[in-house]
C-alpha cells in the first residue's frame, strides 16, 4: 500500500460550487490541479429548514512543483492545515462578514428564546485571525446565570447549537462561513486546558520516551491537540481509531 501524502482538504458549502470555489481559494490553485469528490450533495429543507449543505474533498494532485504542507504528521483531513490565499487581505473586516456577524446574533438570540432560556445575553464579534494558517471569523458569546444545560456532555448541546447557527448563517449570506458559538468562555477555558494537556504528555512521553495516547475528542479539540505540538521538534502527533472513539497520540522522536 502506498503512503499517499498529498495535501487534503474538506469543504461545507451551501452548494457544491460554492464549496469548490472555496477549497481553490483555500489551496491556492486551479481546478485542474486537484481531484475533487462529492462527499455529500446536500439538501434543501421546506421553508429554509432542515438544510444540509454539500459537502466535497479536494486532493492535491502529485506532481513535480507540489510539496507536503509543513504541519505535524496527522493522520484525518480535518487536522491538514492549509494556508490562505494571498489575494484576500484580512486588515479589516469585510461588509459580507459584518451581515454575517449580526445575522447569526439574531439568529442565536432567536433560538434560545425557543429553548425556553429567555434570561440570556448575545452578543457576537468578528475574531481575526491567529497567523497565516488563520482566517478571520464570527464568535457569538452567549452570557447568563446557569447555562450549563446549553453545553451538554462533552459540549455536544453547544456544538450542535453552533451547527445549526452555521447552516442558518450560511443559508441567508449564501456561503459558508467561519463561525463559533460559546457560553461563559467554556470553549476558551477547555482551548487552554487541552493545550496544557498537550504540552504535559509530551512532555511525559519526552522523559519515558514512550507514546502517549490521550483519552477520545471530537475533531475540533484533537486539532487543537495537533496544532499545540505543531512546532515541538522531540515528538510527533497523529490521531488513531474510529469516531467517536477516535484519539490523539503523541510519540517521541
Amino acid at each position: 500500500m502506498t503512503n499517499d501524502t498529498r495535501a487534503t482538504l474538506e469543504i461545507i458549502a451551501p452548494t457544491i460550487e460554492e464549496a469548490i470555489e472555496q477549497g481553490l481559494r483555500e489551496l491556492g490553485v486551479s481546478q485542474d490541479r486537484v481531484e475533487i469528490e462529492v462527499l455529500d450533495e446536500g439538501v434543501k429543507g421546506i421553508f429554509g429548514l432542515g438544510n444540509r449543505q454539500a459537502r466535497i474533498r479536494l486532493v492535491v494532485k502529485n506532481g513535480e512543483d507540489d510539496q507536503a504542507p509543513d504541519t505535524a504528521p496527522v493522520a484525518e483531513e480535518e487536522e491538514i492545515f492549509l494556508p490562505e490565499s494571498d489575494d484576500e487581505s484580512t486588515d479589516s473586516p469585510t461588509p459580507d462578514l459584518e451581515n454575517a456577524k449580526s445575522i447569526a446574533q439574531a439568529i442565536v438570540a432567536e433560538l434560545l428564546e425557543k429553548m425556553g432560556i429567555y434570561r440570556a445575553e448575545v452578543e457576537a464579534s468578528i475574531i481575526p485571525p491567529k497567523d497565516n494558517l488563520d482566517k478571520p471569523g464570527i464568535l457569538v458569546e452567549i452570557y447568563g446565570d446557569d447555562l450549563s444545560i446549553l453545553i451538554g456532555k462533552q459540549a455536544e448541546t453547544l456544538n450542535a447549537l453552533q451547527y445549526i447557527t452555521r447552516l442558518i448563517v450560511g443559508k441567508e449570506v449564501g456561503h459558508g462561513v467561519n463561525l463559533s458559538v460559546d457560553v461563559e468562555g467554556y470553549r476558551s477555558r477547555r482551548d487552554q486546558s487541552l493545550r496544557q494537556l498537550a504540552r504535559r504528555m509530551a512532555s511525559q512521553a519526552v522523559k519515558t520516551g514512550r507514546r502517549q495516547m490521550l483519552e477520545p475528542m471530537p475533531a475540533n479539540e484533537r486539532r487543537i491537540i495537533h496544532l499545540e505540538l505543531r512546532d515541538n521538534d522531540e515528538v510527533t502527533t497523529s490521531s488513531v481509531g474510529e469516531e467517536p472513539r477516535r484519539k490523539v497520540t503523541i510519540t517521541p522522536v
